[in-house]
Parts: C-alpha cells; sequence; structure tokens
C-alpha cells in the first residue's frame, strides 16, 4: 500500500492490554489523534484473569523499593505522579465497588471485566480507534514518522508506543515482540526470565511432592529479599505467594530458604519441654504444623521420642534449621505459569519522566515490557497505569 494511502494519526499503541489502554486513553482525552492495536481477538485479556477474575487492580502500599529493575530508581518519577489513590478515584467515579483483600491489595468485588470496561470507556471518551484481532505486520520509520501494517491496511503516525508486555502467559497471547522492537530500534534489553513464578524441585527435595497440596506461613529469603505469606507445596516444587514473591529475585544456583513457624521464639523447644517433657517430638510439630508437613520435617531432622529424652543441643539445632530451612530449586515453572516478565527493554535508553526512548524521538516503552517489575499484589497494575499515564501526558 502507498504512504498516500495510509491513515494518519497522532500515536500509535500497540497492545492492548493494561498500559496500552490506559496510555490510549489519556493521550486521546489530551486531543490527540490515537490508533490502539492489539492480534488478540479481544482488549485486556490478561486483566480478565487477573486476581482470579477480580483484578488486583492496584495496591496502597506502592512505593518504588518494592520493584525490581537494573534501575532502581527509574520507577520513581511516574509512580509518584500517578498514585495507587489517582487509580482508586477512577474506579470510584464509575462506582466500581471494591475491597482490600490482604497487605494493601484492591479487588474488585464483581469482575475484572469491570476494570476492562472503564478502560474501554476511557478511551471512547478520547476517541481512540480500537482495533484488536489484527496481526501487526511491517513496522517502519523513517522522517520520524512510524508506519505500522495491520490486518491489510497502513497507518501513520509520529509516536508509537510500546505496550506488548512481555512473554508471560503465552496461552493468552503474549509474545516477545517488545523486544524484537527494542533491539530493531537500538535499544538494549535486560535479560527477559520468568518472575512471580512456582519454583522447581528436583533429588532428595523432590521428596517433598509428597506434601503437594500443603500450604503454611513462612518467611522465604533469597538473598536479601524475604516474604511473610503463606507457601504452598506442589507435586513439582514451591509455590504460594511467598515463594512468587522471591523468585523474582532467585537465579539458578541460588538457594530459597523457608523460616517456618516465624511467630515462634527462640528457645521455644526447648521451653516445651520444661514444660511438657512426656510429650512427643512429632506432637509438638503437629500442634504448630499441618500434620503431613510436621511428619516430613520430623523425619528429615531424625528426631523421635520424648522431647525429654532429646538434649537441650539437639532441639535447639532443630530450631535453627526450622528457622532456614534450605531449598534448593532447579528451576522454575518458566513463563507458562509466570504472573510476569522480570527484565526486558533497558531503562537506560528511556526517559523517566515520559517514557519516551532517548535515541529515538516519537518511540515509547511502558508497562510490562519494560526492566520494571513489582511485587505480587497489585504492583504491577500500578506501574502500567502510572508508566502508561506518564506516556499519554507526553505524547
Amino acid at each position: 500500500m502507498s504512504q498516500g494511502a495510509a491513515e494518519q494519526y497522532d500515536a500509535i499503541v500497540l497492545g492492548a492490554g493494561a498500559a496500552g489502554l490506559f496510555c490510549a486513553a489519556t493521550a486521546g482525552q489530551r486531543g490527540k489523534r490515537v490508533l490502539l492495536l492489539d492480534h488478540a481477538p479481544e482488549p485486556g485479556r490478561k486483566i480478565v484473569i487477573s486476581g482470579g477474575g477480580r483484578c488486583n487492580f492496584t495496591n496502597l502500599h506502592t512505593a518504588p523499593d518494592r520493584y525490581l529493575s537494573s534501575n532502581g530508581h527509574f520507577a520513581k518519577s511516574a509512580l509518584s505522579r500517578y498514585t495507587a489513590a489517582d487509580f482508586v478515584a477512577l474506579v470510584d467515579a464509575y462506582g466500581i465497588a471494591w475491597h482490600e483483600k490482604t497487605l494493601g491489595q484492591l479487588f474488585c468485588d464483581g469482575s475484572a471485566k469491570q476494570i476492562v470496561a472503564m478502560l474501554l470507556e476511557e478511551c471512547a471518551k478520547g476517541s481512540v480507534t480500537l482495533q484488536c484481532g489484527q496481526a501487526i505486520g511491517e513496522i517502519g520509520h523513517a522522517d520520524g514518522v512510524f508506519q505500522v501494517a495491520h490486518g491489510g491496511q497502513m497507518a501513520q503516525a509520529s509516536a508509537l508506543v510500546i505496550a506488548t508486555g512481555g512473554p508471560s502467559i503465552p496461552k493468552m497471547g503474549a509474545t516477545g515482540l517488545a523486544y524484537d522492537l527494542a533491539r530493531r530500534f537500538g535499544l538494549k534489553v535486560v535479560q527477559p526470565r520468568p518472575g512471580l513464578v512456582p519454583l522447581t524441585l528436583a533429588g532428595d527435595e523432590a521428596l517433598f511432592r509428597d506434601l503437594s497440596g500443603v500450604s503454611t506461613e513462612v518467611v522465604a529469603r533469597c538473598g536479601k529479599a524475604s516474604f511473610r505469606e503463606a507457601a504452598l507445596f506442589t507435586h513439582r516444587g514451591l509455590s504460594g505467594p511467598a515463594i512468587l514473591q522471591v523468585s523474582s529475585y532467585w537465579t539458578r544456583g541460588d538457594t530459597v530458604t523457608a523460616q517456618f513457624l516465624p511467630d515462634r521464639t527462640e528457645g521455644w523447644l526447648r521451653t516445651l519441654k520444661r514444660e511438657r517433657p512426656r510429650q512427643a517430638f512429632r506432637t509438638a510439630m503437629r500442634d504448630a504444623l499441618p500434620e503431613r508437613l510436621a511428619d516430613a520435617l520430623c523425619a528429615r531432622l531424625g528426631l523421635e521420642g520424648e522431647l525429654v529424652g532429646l538434649t537441650d543441643k539437639a532441639l535447639a539445632a532443630a530450631e535453627a534449621k526450622l528457622m532456614r530451612w534450605p531449598f534448593l530449586p532447579d528451576g522454575s515453572e518458566g513463563f507458562a505459569k509466570a504472573e510476569v516478565t522480570a527484565g526486558g527493554i533497558d531503562t537506560a535508553g528511556l526517559s523517566s519522566k515520559t517514557m519516551e526512548a532517548r535515541s529515538v524521538p516519537g518511540l515509547y516503552a511502558i508497562g510490562e515490557a519494560v526492566d520494571v517489575t513489582g511485587w505480587l499484589g497489585g504492583y504491577n497494575f500500578q506501574w502500567a497505569w502510572a508508566s502508561a499515564r506518564a506516556a499519554g501526558l507526553a505524547l
């Protein structure tokens, strides 16, 4: 198709997920002519399945230190200029009922589809042209103009926004397009890896697979990162919120430790020995932990019989092991089970204020495509909103 036949826009946004929808709406409501494209048949697919279908749309405790990035300061600007309270105000304006579940996590009372409907209405207010179910073809750039082929048509704009996310959850249509585009335009990419993902165990540690389905509260640690939430044993290894959190900090070869019984103070077994000398060690463990887990830990600690028959030294050693029980994962369940992608387009090549590429005027990258990854619990949605707003105001 000749250039003359191309539809003209002020901005073309690639990806109609959380970040793309919000960016397009922001720019459209500022009077910009915006085209929003997605190869998926409908917009906001990952929003719809998020939070068990109720969308954990933000977190009240959002702060830059809850994000992983090669540049820990990059997220500060966008997050400070569009806060969790700002997004909550938008949700409230649409009459969407919500509740705080735990740890500042906000969910819809009803359905995640309400958030998608709200974003689509925001796009409609900005007269955004939304086209889904169309393969994105050749993307060209010359003389400050971007040209995008899509579904047999051609569109041109002076700005192009990469909002196609990362490769996590490929069954929802996720791809690595963002990185291909970034590299093509000379931007570096921090090696993408699965984030917020279950970890797998092998060898001797695979014995814990017998505990599949057992959950207990722990403090999970990996390096300097630590999270107190539930851990879940699975038929392949470890999952649950505490494990998903530390997985973003884990790299192959790292040990993950679990502090079982985080509310027990040092010396609790020795105190129990004095108070109930005839109690069996196994009974003491079963009183404190799920029975199957207690039995598995007893077997690995190698302690049996009444407390009175066990030395204080042996009990102190058991307490120490329970405080930092080591697991050496052999891998993760990969992008198929990852809630997010860690790594992505290197922030060194982007403006933290506008999300524009420093070396390519008019090219922007937002949301999960960028090397900014939040904790579990609504932080990644808040990054999507904040980075989208920053770009949308700059377009």
